[in-house]
């Protein structure tokens, strides 16, 4: 979650900004810090006794190093993967919303905070104000996301919404290590 909607979230009352680490803190990573937080993304419920014979630590230091990764806020939480066809849920789409009305943010991002629809609401450059991650059953329910959702807030002049057809690539995961390209 970017900082931004972190912030826009906090001053609706939905989140508390101050249990976030300064961005400092979670950047200093050593090999084996970065090793389990890749481990642990792969699958967060490996035990610790596994992690330590991956990283050379024993348990305790395994449980020391995850409890400080917390505390730092380099990891937010353990999560499970669902399939999304497996709820039904086998439309994924991908909306903008524009406005030109600054007071509209602030009833648009109240609107979708609590929406289960959205996945992931982003504020972006160019010609529109936010891109939303959506995932709904089909169109009928895509269409009725858009009309009884996004369009009941009050200042939305326009949306463009692209229907993904397969996604070869759609990961959570992040590299704890820069690519080589960008060394």
């Amino acid at each position: 979650m970017n900082r931004e909607w972190v912030a826009r979230l906090a001053i609706h009352g939905r989140l508390d900004t101050n249990s976030f680490p300064a961005p400092d803190a979670m950047t200093e990573l050593d090999a084996i810090d970065r090793t389990l937080v890749t481990l642990l993304q792969a699958d967060g419920r490996t035990p610790h006794a596994e992690l330590g014979r991956a990283v050379g630590l024993a348990v305790s230091s395994v449980n020391e190093r995850v409890r400080k990764l917390v505390e730092r806020g380099v990891i937010t939480g353990t999560h499970v993967r669902v399939a999304p066809e497996a709820l039904g849920l086998d439309l994924l789409a991908f909306v903008f919303v524009g406005w030109s009305n600054p007071g509209v943010e602030a009833r648009f991002l109240a609107r979708v905070a609590d929406e289960p629809a959205v996945l992931e609401c982003h504020h972006v450059t160019g010609a529109w104000n936010y891109l939303m991650k959506v995932r709904v059953r089909n169109t009928r329910m895509l269409e009725a996301f858009l009309g009884n959702v996004v369009k009941t807030v009050d200042g939305i002049e326009r949306t463009e919404t692209l229907i993904v057809l397969s996604s070869p690539k759609e990961t959570a995961a992040l590299d704890p290590d820069p690519p080589a390209w960008a060394r």
